[in-house]
């Protein structure tokens, strides 16, 4: 579900940078969207379309934003623990204190 969730929140990512490139900008910009529509829209419904669709997906995108944050941080292996807390074995129990081994003598090298 986690990647189904993603590659949606990917494509919603996709579109909303498309959607804010198409946008008449007042700076100059890429302005891809102003000029002649053909007639179908005015420039004015052309903007009010656009900044409605922008504001529809950025709610999606924060939505799924949420929704992939909740599921990839719940569990109890995620859960903050405290660095003075002694670490647990995969049972639950804290873990038995391990002996460092004894240092090892060194060899001599071989002449060759």
């Amino acid at each position: 579900m986690t990647t189904i969730l993603l590659v949606i929140h990917l494509i919603i990512a996709l579109a909303m940078i498309v959607v804010v490139l198409i946008q008449r900008s007042e700076g100059g910009g890429l302005g891809i969207g102003g000029g002649a529509t053909g007639g179908l829209m005015t420039t004015r419904g052309t903007t009010n379309l656009l900044t409605r669709v922008t504001a529809v997906l950025a709610g999606c995108f924060m939505l799924t934003s949420l929704v992939l944050a909740i599921l990839g941080g719940g569990g109890a292996e995620n859960r903050p623990r405290s660095i003075v807390d002694p670490p647990t074995s995969a049972t639950g129990q804290p873990a038995a204190p391990s002996i460092p081994a004894a240092p090892s003598a060194p060899t001599a090298p071989t002449p060759p």
